[in-house]
């Protein structure tokens, strides 16, 4: 298998190979590859969406989305708002996690607030869901200190851990992924979902088997699967190619006109709800990477961030980097309907180098600067060669840019450690709603997770103000003015430089049938893998 792999590479032009573990050749088991790797199997650790569609498949939530990304009953069957600031859930009666410890209104009281620790990626989620309080085995209230205008949302967004595995296995808190803590539920796990998770295996394989316990459907055929991160573009093509793997997750934007003239395979072509950006860190005084004509902090100044907007070719990057697969943006949110599909809120900024440079030196940089760009090579469609682009791009600011490009498993702790001067940075899912985008990433940091992803530590106490009114306000007109002012506000002081929202192509064996989202999550159960 190797020298067949080593000679597909070759012909696709694949600079060097990686073997596959080999499986049998069964109708009902799936393999499937994508560029980089699960960052731990803890649920509530890491907040990126491989990391969460791998744990979705052996963890569930009390609300679920259908195909169409509607909330839909999953270990909660039905929910009543009791009042605004009161919500009464019932629970799924007759589920057992699967080492088979029934599952009760105590594991989703512990779930909840285990999700609100500090060590949590969704912290600043659960809090919005207020706290939890079991009134008998099958219903929960959730008590709120404020209106929650998107509560259902949220809760989708909180994995049900079981409170007897997690205290048996000292696991009551979440992985503290930043600092590289070791723990039992990194690398293994105990959900209610459709499958189990058998062996994992981090940056090599992670397998999985159909859980016969499932209270649930099987809408598909597959009784196990294994994923193999392939870090390699070609290496992963290769492997599609050949059938050693069935689904690429991410196939690269510039091999799908080969793809879709292969035979035996099939591209699916969607948009994701993924806003593509750059934060620069906007509050220390001297920049931790960078060398600056008198040791200042050049994105202190506005017109400094304005500058290195206008000197980047969106549709350059759009042609010739993203093949065509991206939507240019100068929104903020995950999906324009975050913005109301506000045409003013979405406008870009115009790419004119003319009057970035006119900027710089209004500024005091017109001889530039130095700066090191962070960036993942592993996480977005073309994330180095997009970090590359930009470099080129802002030299003729005479911004000399030093690319430091990691896989994400290095990256996003460092990001979380606030140790950066300039990075790229993805923010997107299941939820269309500005909130998602507004409590977490653009807010100024401060409690229970409030700013948590603002790792340019920018300060805009207007917008955080008006950011915050629309979090609790529950009339939607008024609503829709404080998102709007929010945004506006924002956008205004050029915080970070929105680029685009992606298009996600998944590539697929012929016999593969698959469900494409906009959140772009794999749904394991869906999957139906036909004769050989």
């Amino acid at each position: 298998m190797r020298s067949a792999l080593r000679a597909l590479a070759v012909t696709l032009g694949c600079a060097g190979g990686m073997s596959l573990v080999a499986l049998p050749v069964q109708a009902q088991t799936l393999r499937w590859a994508g560029a980089g790797d699960m960052q731990t199997a803890d649920p509530h650790s890491q907040n990126e969406i491989v990391t969460n569609a791998m744990n979705g498949q052996v963890y569930e939530r009390l609300v679920a989305r259908d195909r169409n990304l509607n909330i839909v009953p999953s270990l909660a069957t039905e929910w009543t708002q009791v009042k605004p600031t009161l919500w009464r859930v019932k629970l799924r009666q007759g589920v057992k996690f699967q080492d088979g410890t029934p599952f009760t209104a105590d594991d989703v009281v512990f779930s909840v607030t285990r999700a609100k620790d500090v060590n949590s990626n969704i912290s600043a989620y659960a809090q919005a869901v207020g706290t939890p309080r079991k009134v008998d085995d099958s219903t929960v209230e959730f008590q709120l200190e404020q209106v929650n205008p998107i509560f259902l949302q949220h809760l989708d967004l909180i994995f049900i851990m079981s409170k007897r595995w997690s205290e048996q296995h000292k696991v009551t808190r979440p992985q503290n992924y930043k600092d590289k803590d070791e723990t039992y539920a990194a690398t293994h796990s105990n959900g209610t979902g459709p499958y189990i998770m058998v062996d994992r295996q981090p940056g090599i394989r992670t397998s999985f088997k159909r859980n016969p316990n499932w209270w649930g459907k099987f809408e598909g055929n597959v009784q196990e699967a294994v994923f193999t991160p392939i870090a390699n573009d070609s290496t992963r093509l290769a492997a599609l190619v050949s059938g050693e793997v069935d689904v690429v997750l991410d196939p690269a934007p510039r091999d799908l006109n080969k793809l879709k003239q292969t035979s035996g395979v099939k591209v699916l072509e969607g948009p994701e709800n993924r806003l593509i950006f750059i934060g620069m860190d906007q509050a220390r005084d001297k920049l931790l990477y960078g060398k600056v004509p008198g040791d200042k902090n050049p994105f202190k100044d506005a017109r400094v961030r304005q500058a290195l907007y206008q000197a980047i070719d969106i549709n350059a990057i759009k042609l010739k980097l993203m093949n065509g697969l991206s939507l240019p943006t100068g929104g903020l949110t995950p999906s324009p309907l975050g913005a109301y599909n506000d045409a003013q809120i979405e406008a870009r900024l115009p790419y004119d180098v003319a009057a970035a440079k006119k900027l710089m030196a209004d500024a005091g940089y017109a001889n530039g600067f130095e700066v090191t760009l962070d960036c993942t090579n592993n996480r977005y469609i073309n994330d180095e060669k997009i970090c590359l682009a930009l470099a080129s791009m802002w030299a003729q600011l005479k911004v000399k840019v030093n690319v430091n490009a990691q896989p994400r498993t290095l990256m996003f702790p460092k990001l979380e450690k606030m140790d950066t001067s300039l990075y790229m940075f993805g923010w997107g899912g299941v939820i269309t709603d500005a909130e998602v985008a507004l409590t977490p990433l653009l807010r100024n940091r401060g409690e229970k997770g409030v700013g948590y992803y603002n790792f340019g530590n920018w300060k805009n106490d207007k917008f955080d103000a008006l950011a915050a009114s629309s979090s609790v306000e529950p009339d939607p007109k008024k609503r829709e003015e404080l998102v709007k002012s929010a945004l506006r506000e924002f956008k205004a002081q050029n915080h970070v430089i929105p680029l685009h929202r992606q298009m996600i192509p998944w590539a697929f064996r012929q016999n593969v049938t698959v469900q494409h989202r906009a959140d772009n999550w794999f749904e394991l159960r869906w999957v139906t893998v036909g004769g050989k």
